[in-house]
């Protein structure tokens, strides 16, 4: 079977980069999978990207090195095993806010005994190699969402289990639910304690911790804290920030003109 890089460079105590992908094009994922990164998460939750978008997209991933991750919108266990047929090596699921949800989560991640996902790799037999069914509950990963306060509050019982692979904070969704200010790269001393403890939960229960974060100065820095999967931007944020920066350097003002719209 198809190696899961994330799990390698963890396994040799390294931390995996990771992009987000939201628009639903397969010449853009691409492009950002041939950039460099570990890994590639595309986003069904947030971003412009249903199935019928995703899967050409994996494809395009195919043609690179990267590890393809998906972000599904809730804890359902049709869209994780259809998205893991597709040919995911890890789902991201958000808004884990105890045990028992995590371990739904996990158990729809794996074939039985270990779990209930249903057998139809469809896919992901293509990516990975004939021997997926042996290798898969090896190889996938099921990594939980923490972003509310009941996540946070039971995220010990929660990393505890052995079918999650790592915890992936949500800041901004954090910030809403400790009451405090929306924002991607935190510095809010609450918010740092939030991340501490995340943190900690992970590494006492062998787990990886991850992290989405704006700017690759704080990314850096949460990898030397010791986060292991740590995603910079979006694949829109890139676009959004180069053609800005074009546009004002043309200019030479400062302004950016036209960049406010009806949408």
């Amino acid at each position: 079977m198809r190696e899961n890089r994330l799990r390698t460079l963890w396994q040799q105590g390294a931390a995996a980069l990771c992009a987000w992908l939201s628009i639903p094009s397969t010449f853009s994922a691409e492009i950002v999978a041939h950039a460099g990164f570990d890994c590639l998460t595309i986003d069904l939750q947030h971003g412009l990207i249903d199935y019928s978008s995703a899967a050409p997209m994996l494809q395009a991933i195919s043609t690179t090195n990267a590890t393809p991750l998906a972000r599904v919108p809730w804890n359902d266990p049709g869209t994780i095993m259809k998205l893991l047929d597709a040919g995911c090596y890890g789902i991201i699921c958000p808004m884990i806010n105890n045990a028992d949800e995590a371990a739904a989560f996990a158990a729809a991640c794996r074939y039985p005994p270990a779990g209930i996902r249903s057998y139809g790799p469809k896919r992901a037999m293509l990516y990975a190699g004939d021997d997926y069914a042996d290798a898969a509950n090896a190889t996938v990963l099921a990594i939980a969402m923490i972003e509310t306060a009941d996540g946070l509050a039971n995220v010990d019982a929660i990393a505890a289990l052995p079918g999650i692979d790592a915890l992936y904070i949500g800041p901004a969704d954090l910030s809403l639910a400790l009451g405090r200010s929306q924002r991607v790269d935190q510095t809010d001393p609450v918010m740092v304690e939030a991340l501490d403890a995340i943190l900690a939960a992970a590494k006492r229960h062998g787990k990886v911790a991850g992290l989405h974060t704006a700017t690759p100065a704080y990314a850096a820095a949460m990898i030397e804290k010791g986060f292991q999967l740590v995603t910079v931007s979006t694949d829109a944020g890139f676009l959004e920030t180069e053609a800005r920066r074009v546009a004002r350097a043309v200019r030479g003002d400062g302004a950016a003109h036209g960049a406010k719209g009806p949408y």
